[in-house]
């Protein structure tokens, strides 16, 4: 007659046994989680310690240097575009008011290799090209005639032949409201507003080795630059450098990299010059220098505020996590138990 009593506790705690395990696994990946964010940190700090504060590398220190380079170019409409900008005469016009700059001036990074690397994937082209908030910007640039050739007495053409230069060729423009953003959140606290993006894992849930960031989180934007909102409220981060990025993935050295190909959907580069465009298309051979690059941040404001702390961190978490692994295993043996005995008294 006790019979029905004991299938009743056998049933609650096989269903405490499993409530147990969603805990104790849902602890786990939370750990998980934490340590994989403190050793992105570290890489972080590794990578941005590579170069000495010279730049005698090819980088340049500060935005103002970089427009140097622009102007350099003498014939683009990106040299063109900076100087109206510096210009106090002509800074009020249209187009000017609407464009934000060239793309090489409206972010930096934190050291040479990765503004080599990043220049060099977004090609010298995309590099010069000038940014827009709306298509009014677009349009104030360039004028045409009815019969649909260019008006050379209009626009960024008009400016330039006032002062004897001519635009060569085609130049790229950039719309922001026309970009589709990213469709996420930020990661939480962050100064920056990075993008939330889960970070690559073998199917064994480990991040790969050497993995420093996503290329879009990699960039630092000034805090001007990072208060600005398109008209449909969305930062440069996750307009701009979301469509020039994507999801490309960062790592310290080409043998890491290839050893995560796995892993890699969008392309990845190395500090040390691998470069993956994307998924099976592989670029080979010597390193192209672009002449424009993304400045460099002044100081370490992307380091971890303590080294040795985060170390320290990473390790008691990994404690941790290896003493939840001990329980769920422990759990999962009186689950199994449990419904072992269920089955043969059935």
């Amino acid at each position: 007659m006790s019979q029905p009593n004991s299938d009743t506790d056998t049933n609650i705690q096989i269903k405490q046994h499993e409530e147990n395990i969603e805990f104790l696994n849902s602890q786990s990946n939370r750990l998980s989680e934490s340590v994989l964010d403190l050793q992105v940190g570290l890489g972080r700090y590794h990578s941005g310690n590579v170069v000495t504060s010279d730049n005698g590398n090819g980088a340049f220190r500060t935005e103002e240097e970089t427009v140097e380079q622009i102007l350099k170019k003498q014939n683009s409409a990106a040299s063109i575009f900076c100087w109206i900008k510096a210009n106090t005469q002509t800074s009020n016009l249209a187009f000017v008011k609407d464009a934000l700059g060239v793309v090489a001036t409206l972010a930096r990074v934190v050291n040479d290799d990765l503004s080599r690397i990043l220049s060099e994937y977004v090609g010298l082209e995309t590099m010069l090209a000038i940014v827009c908030s709306t298509n009014e910007g677009v349009k104030a640039l360039e004028k045409y005639d009815p019969e649909g050739t260019i008006n050379c007495n209009g626009g960024l053409h008009g400016i330039g032949s006032s002062i004897g230069k001519v635009i060569n060729g085609r130049f790229v423009v950039i719309c922001l409201e026309d970009l589709r953003p990213f469709v996420g959140g930020f990661v939480d606290e962050d100064p920056q507003k990075k993008l939330a993006i889960p970070k690559p894992k073998f199917p064994n849930g480990e991040c790969p080795p050497g993995f420093l960031d996503y290329a879009v989180n990699m960039i630092h934007l000034d805090s001007n630059r990072l208060s600005y909102l398109t008209t449909t409220g969305h930062g440069l981060r996750e307009t701009l450098f979301y469509s020039l990025f994507s999801r490309l993935q960062i790592y310290k050295t080409r043998n890491e990299m290839m050893l995560a190909l796995p892993c890699i959907t969008d392309g990845a580069l190395s500090l040390d010059g691998g470069m993956i465009k994307k998924s099976g298309i592989f670029a080979c051979g010597s390193r192209n220098d672009v002449e424009v690059k993304f400045p460099l941040i002044g100081g370490e404001s992307d380091v971890p505020p303590d080294y040795t702390e985060a170390e320290g961190m990473v390790r008691r978490l990994k404690w941790e996590t290896s003493k939840l692994a001990a329980d769920i295993q422990r759990e999962q043996q009186l689950l199994d138990f449990r419904k072992s005995n269920s089955t043969s008294q059935d």
